[in-house]
């Protein structure tokens, strides 16, 4: 049997490692909880991080164009958000990496000071260039932190326990998708919008105090103490840097719809595709069973929903009138909701019926953005894509959470670090890729000044026309509803289930 292949649930039993070999957390262990004197350090302080992040997500873009109001950089508005995304991409490779050969202690404590020395960076910044330099180190220490804290998961929990840490994980994110923007706004206006920056950083101490001795105690070291340390992948660092520059310059051309932006758009997608396919598990593209769908769908659920969601506060604006807070609070049950779909998936009776719970996850994704325009008639009640995305939500809290959940258990030890990183890819590659693509079809059919709508739920167009709004929407539908067959491909083929080196 492969070392990637799963087990059959509630018969396998434990493995046994050889000698000096890290014991692999086993799904039959004893009840325990995430909350039990072992784990209790440790998860607290991981979800205390995964908080601090989800607060920084919510809370920078509300400070965002006032910074670049008075860096005078609005015209580089966009890059501030790229430069972003495109770090992060290269820092989630190196993560994965870093955390086989030597274990995740080492890559969450760089990626968190990362982190916090990029928020400092741009909240000191006196000119946009040194902010959008900020915002590149910050980008590049969240890629670190997101793809270690699964390594420290699939290292320091059983496997029965892993879809509770993933609920922790997802409800950490309800509270600052609330209270960020708002908290975010109220320190601008009255303080400025350097202390949204230069005031998070200190909040990291508490964390890692609590999380490294855990982490250090735990999950620290290679998987195999006693095995050679692998070498470092030299091929899989260029090709990091090809999907970070390959993103960075697909993310410019689409800035403007001009035939000179055909240039840096080709140079991207020569730079992405090589990328891509040495990244991601053999067989991603064409939805090989197993680990490989996994990761597809995990591209294909977020790209999707993201893309479409970030047009939600847009339409609502400037298509029916809604103040920029309503358009905002349309949303805001969609954080419960989310918290709700990931707590169902983490009860042990889902657990033989995740596939069909993943399915039906993605089918309301689906119906949830093919409703959204229908507030485009009138007659249809502003409050129906409240309902809609509250349905939505539900359904990304399944999916998310289960395919977190479903790449560890498809990970051998030594290698959570490479897959996690390539879930992540996955994840961060669909945004960008859909983001843009959602863009360039609004912009093209007279969507207006967007000023980069993907990332401003407050960004304004003038003379939006609907079909612009449905031209984002429908597609993504579409792309969601393919996400519900691939969802039939997570279990394993017969013979070599879940490996992705299977042809």
């Amino acid at each position: 049997m492969s070392a990637l292949e799963p087990r059959d649930a509630g018969t396998d039993a434990a493995v046994t490692p050889s000698p000096g070999t890290r014991p692999r957390a086993d799904r039959t262990a004893g009840p325990g909880s995430v909350l039990d004197p072992a784990h209790r350090a440790l998860s607290i302080g991981i979800v205390s991080v995964v908080l601090l992040i989800a607060f920084e997500a919510t809370a920078v873009g509300t400070a965002m164009p006032v910074a670049a109001r008075e860096l005078n950089g609005v015209s580089v508005y966009a890059f501030a958000f790229s430069a972003y995304f495109t770090t992060s991409l290269f820092g989630m490779v190196l993560a994965g990496q870093w955390s086989d050969r030597k274990g995740p202690l080492a890559p969450l404590t760089a990626g968190m000071s990362a982190f916090a020395a990029g928020l400092l960076l741009s909240g000191t910044a006196g000119a946009m260039w040194m902010f959008v330099l900020g915002r590149a180190v910050q980008g590049f220490g969240g890629g670190l932190v997101i793809v270690a804290l699964y390594v420290v998961v699939s290292r320091a929990y059983d496997e029965h326990l892993r879809p509770a840490i993933m609920a922790a994980f997802a409800a950490s994110w309800v509270v600052p998708s609330v209270v960020g923007p708002l908290a975010s706004g109220t320190i601008t206006e009255h303080l400025g919008w350097r202390w949204v920056f230069v005031g998070i950083p200190v909040l990291v101490v508490l964390p890692l105090a609590l999380a490294l001795p855990a982490i250090r105690r735990t999950a620290s070291g290679p998987a195999d103490p006693e095995a050679p340390v692998a070498p470092w992948d030299r091929r899989r660092i260029r090709l990091a840097l090809g999907i970070s520059a390959g993103a960075g310059l697909l993310q410019y051309a689409g800035q403007e719809l001009r035939w000179l932006s055909l240039l840096p758009a080709a140079a991207g997608a020569a730079l992405l595709v090589p990328a891509v396919r040495g990244l991601l598990p053999r067989g991603t593209y064409r939805a090989a069973r197993g680990l490989p769908s996994v990761v597809l769908l995990r591209g294909i659920a977020a790209g999707s929903f993201i893309a479409a969601e970030s047009f939600v506060p847009l339409m609502l604006v400037t298509q029916r009138g809604l103040s920029p807070t309503l358009a905002g609070l349309s949303l805001a049950v969609g954080g419960l909701t989310w918290a709700l779909g990931s707590w169902i998936q983490s009860r042990p009776w889902t657990e033989p019926y995740r596939e069909r719970l993943v399915v039906l996850g993605m089918v309301l994704v689906a119906l949830a953005i093919a409703t959204a325009p229908s507030v485009l008639i009138t007659a249809v009640p502003a409050w129906t894509v409240a309902v809609a995305w509250a349905f939505g939500c539900l359904g990304m809290g399944a999916v998310i959470s289960s395919t977190s959940v479903l790449l560890l258990k498809l990970s051998a030890p030594e290698e959570a670090g490479s897959n996690s990183a390539a879930l992540q890819i996955s994840d961060g590659l669909s945004n960008v890729l859909l983001l843009a693509a959602g863009g360039a079809a609004f912009a093209a059919l007279g969507g207006g000044a967007v000023g980069h709508a993907v990332v401003s739920h407050t960004a304004a167009a003038t003379g939006s026309h609907p079909a612009a709004f449905a031209a984002v929407f429908l597609p993504m539908a579409g792309v969601a509803a393919a996400g519900a067959w691939v969802a039939t491909r997570l279990h394993g083929a017969p013979g070599r289930p879940g490996d992705p080196k299977a042809p």
